[in-house]
C-alpha cells in the first residue's frame, strides 16, 4: 500500500475515534495492508475502548511482533492482560516494558504521534499491581519502593498510599495510556493531503 493511501486511512480512523466511533475507526485501521506497529497499536487501543479485551489482545500481539522494542506495547498488553486476569503473562509484559525503557526515566512519544509520556515509576506500580493479583505480596512492595527511586517530583504521595495499601493486602489498579489517545500522523502531512489529490496532483480550489 501507497504511504499516501496508508496516511488517508490512519487520519480518517483517528478522526472517526476522536467522535467515539469505534467501527469506523476499525474500518479504516483494518484496511491498511500490513499495517505497522503504530497501526496495530491503534487497533488496540480502540478495541479497548469499545471493550472487546480479546481483540485487543490480539492487536498488541500484532503491535509487539511488528516492533518488538516499543516499550507502550507491552505496557498496554500488560493493562489488558489483566483485566482478562492473565496475571502472569501481564507481569512478563511490565517487564518486558520496563526492560525496553533501556534505564530511562521515561520515554516520550511525541514524536512518533503519541501524546503520552511513558514513566518508568508507572510501569512498575502496574508491575506490582500484577503482583498484587499473584498475592506476591513482598514482591509488590520491593516493586513499589524501586518505584520511589524513579518517580517524578510531586509523585510521592500516591506510591506512599499503594505502599500502604499493598501492606494490607489491597489490590493496586494499573495504570494504561489515558483513553482516547493513539498514535496520530504528523500534521504537517495531514495538510499535505489536503493539498492534493492521491495522485500527488495540486488540486484547483478556485480560481
Amino acid at each position: 500500500m501507497a504511504y499516501r493511501e496508508l496516511l488517508r486511512r490512519w487520519h480518517q480512523a483517528v478522526l472517526a475515534a476522536d467522535g467515539g466511533d469505534w467501527d469506523a475507526a476499525l474500518e479504516s485501521l483494518c484496511g491498511i495492508e500490513e499495517p505497522p506497529a503504530r497501526i496495530c497499536f491503534n487497533v488496540g487501543c480502540v478495541h479497548l475502548r469499545a471493550g472487546r479485551l480479546r481483540d485487543a489482545l490480539r492487536a498488541f500481539d500484532e503491535t509487539v511482533m511488528k516492533d518488538n522494542s516499543l516499550a507502550v506495547g507491552y505496557f498496554q498488553r500488560g493493562f489488558v492482560c489483566l483485566q482478562l486476569e492473565m496475571y502472569e503473562e501481564a507481569l512478563s509484559d511490565y517487564h518486558m516494558a520496563f526492560s525496553h525503557l533501556r534505564k530511562n526515566p521515561f520515554i516520550d512519544y511525541k514524536q512518533l504521534g503519541l501524546r503520552h509520556i511513558l514513566y518508568a515509576w508507572e510501569v512498575l506500580y502496574s508491575t506490582a499491581a500484577a503482583q498484587c493479583r499473584l498475592e506476591q505480596w513482598q514482591e509488590a512492595r520491593d516493586t513499589l519502593e524501586k518505584a520511589v527511586v524513579w518517580r517524578p517530583e510531586g509523585r510521592s504521595a500516591a506510591l506512599a498510599l499503594a505502599l500502604e495499601r499493598v501492606q494490607n493486602h489491597l489490590f493496586l489498579e494499573p495504570m494504561q495510556v489515558p483513553p482516547g489517545e493513539f498514535f496520530r500522523p504528523r500534521k504537517k502531512e495531514v495538510e499535505q493531503l489536503d493539498s492534493k489529490d492521491f495522485l500527488g496532483k495540486p488540486k484547483v480550489t478556485g480560481m
